[in-house]
């Protein structure tokens, strides 16, 4: 979730450091005004980032369809500290599942920040539906096989225990916590395979994992290949410019999605904007649009620790105010769809058209508004998901799944003063076609 303006040093697009010149630039726009707005259908119970709620913090969610009893799919969702929540199709909790330990005192706690799914992964036991997981206080996956019929709960922890960090190289790094963060799974279809993409918290790292079936039923993973996105950039009027950040800090990857049928992997570098390259990671990554903030310089102030900004020189995006987040396919059966993108920072929604060859073309944009007094609107919208299918009576045109970063009103805390709060909504995907014209 979004706490404070940060930028990142100077970065490498490979092994040394580069600048990256934008052959092109757009004005800044100055928002995006006169976008439909949609309502929620509900939404899941609050959750609390204190000591009370089990420092739970909503951050991401998965939609699992189930095939057999479409109306009794589930929600897959993280909530960092706070673990797992699995949600039925009327937002209801129907499992929760703790991250794990620390190791010792003083270590970091499990924290799970993204999670997306696989169908059909092999394992020794068979194949499977699973969650995979980016457990960044310990910087591994984690892995869990779907079951609906399982007594106790849908999700189970198939989780090779040699299982080891994406990152970190010791106990010491992961405490840094510069470890796994954002996430997507990928299957080729060339050869069947099955991946997970990573991204590293506060660098500009991309990992890409196989996951592999290991003992007793057990999934584990090895890593392939990694790449570094930018981020320093050379500007139109020939200035080098680097995200404002927090001394040490390099622009971060979270929000990541792999369309299915080309192997092409969206990635939203927070302060920059969202990149377009391939899954494997073998291509020169390239940037389909820029966050408004583009190219203005910050001053970082200890004291606040916000970034003070300059002057803005006006090589920003028009359509998505920083932090860009929640990365989701809307996929169509005729092979066309729709890359939907969180603008975190005006509470917006972006959509892009899924076709590479027509640019992946900017195609307009929603906004998620109040239903009730006490159904509120999405704000600051971190993960998102989305399914275009029909999930039973409920949802018969499918289901858009969005982390709402602040709920209201919030809970007291017990001594006069209030708690922050986090949820997910689940919006009729239909409402958002017909708003959007999708």
């Amino acid at each position: 979730m979004r706490t404070h303006r940060t930028a990142r040093g100077a970065a490498a697009l490979a092994t040394g450091t580069a600048l990256v010149t934008l052959l092109a630039a757009s004005p800044a726009g100055a928002g995006a005004p006169g976008l439909p707005t949609v309502t929620a259908r509900s939404e899941t119970a609050a959750l609390y980032d204190d000591e009370a709620g089990g420092n739970a913090d909503a951050d991401d969610p998965a939609i699992w369809r189930n095939a057999a009893d479409p109306g009794r799919s589930l929600v897959v969702a993280t909530a960092k500290e706070g673990g797992l929540r699995v949600y039925d199709l009327g937002a209801r909790q129907v499992q929760s599942l703790a991250a794990p330990r620390p190791p010792a005192e003083g270590d970091a706690p499990g924290r799970f920040n993204n999670v997306d799914l696989v169908e059909g992964l092999r394992t020794a036991a068979g194949r499977a539906d699973v969650a995979v997981v980016s457990d960044r206080g310990n910087d591994r996956l984690r892995i869990y096989r779907i079951d609906p019929a399982r007594r106790g709960g849908p999700l189970t922890d198939i989780t090779d225990p040699a299982a080891a960090p994406v990152f970190s190289a010791d106990q010491a790094e992961i405490n840094d916590q510069r470890t796994a963060y954002g996430l997507a799974t990928w299957k080729d279809t060339a050869t069947g395979r099955a991946y997970a993409l990573v991204s590293r918290r506060e660098r500009t790292e991309l990992a890409l994992l196989e996951l592999l079936p290991a003992a007793n039923g057990a999934v584990g993973y090895r890593k392939v290949r990694t790449l570094a996105l930018p981020s320093s950039f050379t500007l139109p009027d020939g200035t080098a410019w680097s995200p404002c950040a927090e001394p040490g800090e390099l622009p971060q990857v979270e929000g990541m999605v792999v369309d299915p049928a080309t192997g092409t992997l969206y990635a939203g570098q927070e302060d920059v904007g969202i990149w377009r390259l391939r899954a494997d990671l073998t291509d020169r990554p390239v940037l389909v649009d820029r966050v408004r903030e583009f190219g203005v310089p910050g001053t970082y102030d200890e004291v606040s620790e916000e970034c003070v900004p300059g002057a803005d020189p006006g090589y920003g995006g028009e359509r998505l105010a920083a932090d860009v987040e929640g990365l989701t396919l809307f996929l169509e059966r005729d092979g066309d769809g729709h890359l939907l993108a969180s603008g975190q920072g005006d509470n917006s929604f972006a959509l892009y058209d899924r076709e590479v060859d027509d640019g992946n073309e900017y195609e307009g944009g929603f906004r998620i508004g109040a239903a009730t007094r006490t159904l509120d609107g999405v704000e600051e919208c971190d993960g998102a998901a989305v399914l275009n299918a029909p999930l039973g009576a409920r949802y018969p045109r499918g289901l858009l799944v969005v982390q709402d970063g602040l709920e209201t009103p919030a809970a007291p805390d017990g001594e006069g003063g209030s708690r922050t709060s986090t949820g997910f909504k689940f919006v009729d995907l239909g409402t958002v076609v017909d708003a959007t014209g999708m």
